[in-house]
């Protein structure tokens, strides 16, 4: 029995990052225990059947559930307040299942055009693969979501703020013409975190993170998470998991138990210093455009006011001088790292045209607002003054 069960999750989310979902074992350890076991023991033969038939509720193998993975999801339960919850091995392999475990041939998934690469080539090339129909939509359009439903639709996907062009989708409103034909709404919320976004009370059915960003915090270690109802946990996903081998391991689920203990600290000081930043890029003589849903000049900052409580952690900017100038600014910085990663404690920049979504054609890249002279930026926890120094010198530099 965890120490928080579901009748104390009123607490706050800052009380129950670093309470909830914490088993002790007879140690009374203060930190959380790490059990690095891929088996258990029963002690009879009985006792072992009863727990395959799912008579008795303990673990049976790693790859079905862990100790340690078993209270990073309740944590994650309690944040997000959600039923239930089951840890996968990265971020890509919790869109992966969530989305093929509730799919079969001749099913149709519409999903928004703006998403990660890898969420892209899940959709427009495994998908069609095993005979299911995908329709991508302009997002930020109701009107497109509801032309491109089908009778056959059970799978709606999107994620907002979007990357890397933090394009912001109405999840309370498409999650209402989706369900008109009984698809589940399936949402990736890690450019917003679990801080500032709360996808399962605007209507969405499922939500997933790349626990390897914000979650972990410091580029330690890959995970991801899937959150819904039992019902969907316990069924199809865990179905789907169990026998596809893609769950958390147990080192990585201690160190994500690590990380949310300081998720609500970094993510609030990580959005303070981008809204800084994201004022400071706009008046700039070198920066064309910012994009950041904090600010008023972004395309849907009413919206993001209403399912948002902050601008969140990343910048997009984009300069004159396209993909050279572009090269030449992050080859400049002296403080700001070049990575593809993000919700890191240190502060990272990235050109998604050559990297993160460097697989699509420049045709799709720039139809999503993907220039070569977009740059995007994940702020992390050095002191905001510092970096707006080692962005102007950049810029001014190149």
């Amino acid at each position: 029995m965890t120490e928080l069960d579901k009748t104390q999750r009123a607490l706050s989310p800052r009380t129950n990052l670093v309470h909830a979902g914490t088993w002790r074992s007879q140690h009374g350890e203060m930190s959380e225990a790490l059990f690095l076991t891929q088996g258990f023991v029963y002690d009879t033969a009985a006792a072992a059947e009863a727990r395959f038939l799912g008579e008795d509720p303990g673990f049976i193998y790693a790859r079905y559930g862990n100790p340690t993975v078993r209270m990073f999801e309740e944590r994650m339960m309690a944040l997000e307040g959600a039923e239930d919850a089951f840890a996968t091995a990265s971020g890509m392999a919790a869109v992966n299942a969530a989305l093929f475990c509730q799919l079969k041939a001749g099913d149709h998934v519409i999903a928004a055009k703006a998403l990660f690469g890898s969420c892209l080539y899940i959709l427009e090339t495994l998908l069609p693969r095993f005979g299911v129909e995908v329709t991508l939509v302009e997002g930020t359009d109701p009107d497109a979501w509801r032309a491109g439903l089908r009778p056959n639709t059970r799978v709606a996907f999107l994620e907002s703020p979007s990357n890397p062009t933090l394009e912001l989708i109405d999840v309370a409103e498409v999650a209402q013409i989706v369900h008109s034909v009984g698809a589940r709404l399936v949402i990736d919320n890690v450019f917003a975190t679990p801080m500032f976004q709360r996808p399962l009370e605007l209507g969405a059915d499922v939500v997933l993170y790349s626990a390897t960003k914000h979650i972990d915090g410091q580029g330690r270690c890959l995970g991801g998470v899937v959150l819904g109802t039992e019902e969907f946990i316990r069924g199809p996903f865990e179905g789907y998991m169990r026998h596809t081998g893609g769950a958390m391991s147990p080192f990585n689920a201690w160190v994500m138990l690590k990380g949310l203990e300081t998720l609500d600290l970094r993510c609030r000081a990580q959005a303070a210093t981008a809204a800084h930043l994201a004022d400071m890029l706009a008046a700039h003589p070198r920066v064309k455009r910012v994009l950041y849903p904090g600010r008023a000049d972004h395309p849907q900052h009413e919206l993001a006011k209403r399912q948002m409580s902050s601008g969140g952690t990343m910048i997009a900017f984009e300069i004159e001088g396209g993909q050279e100038a572009a090269f030449a600014v992050q080859d400049a910085l002296e403080i700001i790292k070049i990575s593809n990663n993000l919700g890191d404690s240190k502060s990272i920049i990235t050109h998604p045209s050559t990297t993160t979504h460097q697989r699509l054609s420049e045709e799709q890249r720039l139809g999503l607002g993907i220039s070569r002279g977009l740059i995007r930026l994940s702020c992390g926890l050095e002191d905001p003054e510092d970096l707006a120094a080692d962005l102007d010198q950049a810029l001014r530099r190149a």
